[in-house]
């Protein structure tokens, strides 16, 4: 039977405390959303625009606005965060910074209003009444079931992690606001950046927000009346990203074919301050790396993956607040079974963290996002988070190299018979899926 994954796993195995500050629920109006799927959450979200015309139109090229004119519709969306829902939460214990901002615009410039400690709600109050002080409430989908519904399945559409902010600039969530959106100095900036209104030009679009608008990535937004807005926004990875992440492992094991990416670089070319001549050899070890990448299957992306998996919510489970534990039948040779929760788990493979030796031998990794903490959702490392090491924690299990091929079986297949399992013996076919049955990732069917 496999074991924890290394180190970072078996932290997994301590008991967590449950967050103090109790999550913030309202009734809600009946539910425009589809949520058949992550599909049908996303179409639901720009409909009447599809899915196909969106990406080939709007997405990273110009913003896409749509008002919400149903009364029900307009209803379900006021409800998904509510001044009473941060007076609540701020009684339960939010601090300034990480869970709350409070500033206004002085002059085109942003100035932080923040106080120290916890936030006092009279205090907020009357930094929003006297001051008129804009209030950002970082990640609501912490403590609003609903928005965590939502998010979770955007994270399973876009495979990457998905974030929200309150922004309140009345007294309540109702009612319009006039926006502005300018065309960004940068298209497709890494970073985040502040600029004043004077460097970037008149806006390309001006417009009254009632419920809904959806930005495409790199356009900027800036508010003129007084209003409260939820934005959503999904941290999507770049091409670049992709080629830092992937690059390394794909040196790697061409280096072990390629002897000319194992002969030694020139004597002292690290103290040189041309190196020209090396730059031409450099260019031609990238060209026989593209050429072998054109011939490569599976490229490495465990730095990626993992950190996306550490990271995002974890599954929505409903109104019950029960800790996922395996469910039905324990799997045996003459099982069928299927993957449960397949958007939240992967499969790498990895240097084994159980062993210290130089020449460790490779091992399949499969990590998951079941037991993710959503109180922390998109809030940065704390203390609390993290091992000795400082190393966020992971979720998952290890196995032999061998098992992959079995593994891939269960991932690529609507079900699976456990003994048309691709492994050697019956006992390895039994304990890969018990294995995976008691860590929720597969039921019996």
């Amino acid at each position: 039977m496999s074991k924890k994954g290394g180190k970072q796993a078996e932290t997994g195995r301590k008991v967590h405390i449950p967050c103090k500050r109790a999550k913030v629920e309202a009734s809600c109006p009946p539910s425009p959303m589809n949520y058949d799927s992550p599909d049908s959450v996303f179409e639901s979200l720009i409909f009447p625009i599809e899915q196909e015309k969106f990406f080939k139109e709007y997405w990273e090229q110009k913003p896409l606005l749509i008002q919400r004119d149903d009364p029900s519709v307009a209803a379900y969306y006021q409800s998904l965060f509510q001044l009473m829902d941060l007076k609540e939460l701020s009684s339960q214990g939010l601090y300034y910074g990480r869970d709350v901002n409070i500033c206004r615009c002085v002059n085109g410039k942003k100035k932080v209003l923040n106080k120290d400690g916890k936030v006092n709600y009279m205090q907020l109050k009357r930094d929003f009444d006297q001051k008129k002080a804009t209030i950002q409430f970082h990640q609501p989908q912490r403590f609003k079931d609903e928005l965590w519904r939502i998010q979770e399945k955007l994270e399973c559409y876009f495979g990457s992690l998905v974030g929200s902010n309150v922004y309140v600039f009345i007294l309540q969530l109702e009612g319009e606001k006039r926006w502005r959106l300018y065309k960004p100095t940068v298209h497709l900036a890494r970073e985040y950046n502040v600029e004043s209104e004077d460097r970037i030009g008149n806006p390309t679009h001006e417009f009254i927000l009632k419920v809904l608008v959806f930005y495409a990535h790199g356009f900027l937004g800036f508010g003129c009346e007084t209003h409260s807005v939820i934005t959503l926004f999904s941290d999507t990875f770049s091409w670049g990203d992709f080629l830092l992440d992937t690059i390394p492992g794909l040196v790697f094991d061409t280096a072990k074919e390629d002897v000319d990416l194992r002969t030694s670089i020139p004597r002292q070319l690290l103290m040189q301050v041309d190196i020209a001549d090396s730059t031409r050899r450099l260019s031609s070890l990238l060209r026989s790396l593209a050429d072998r990448l054109e011939n490569t299957k599976e490229l490495r992306s465990s730095d990626m993956k993992k950190d996306f998996i550490m990271n995002r919510l974890p599954p929505f489970l409903g109104n019950s607040s029960d800790p996922l534990a395996p469910g039905g039948k324990l799997p045996k040779l003459d099982s069928k079974i299927r993957l449960r929760f397949k958007d939240h788990a992967i499969i790498t493979v990895e240097p084994d963290q159980e062993n210290s030796d130089e020449l460790r031998k490779e091992m399949v990794y499969v990590y998951h996002s079941l037991k993710n903490r959503r109180e922390r959702h998109m809030m940065g490392n704390e203390d609390d988070d993290t091992s000795e090491e400082g190393i966020s924690e992971t979720h998952g299990l290890r196995f032999p190299l061998s098992h992959m091929d079995a593994l891939k079986q269960i991932w690529r297949s609507a079900t699976v018979a456990v003994k048309d399992l691709s492994l050697k013996s019956d006992a390895e076919k039994e304990n890969l899926v018990l294995s995976l049955w008691a860590e929720c990732l597969i039921e019996v069917i």
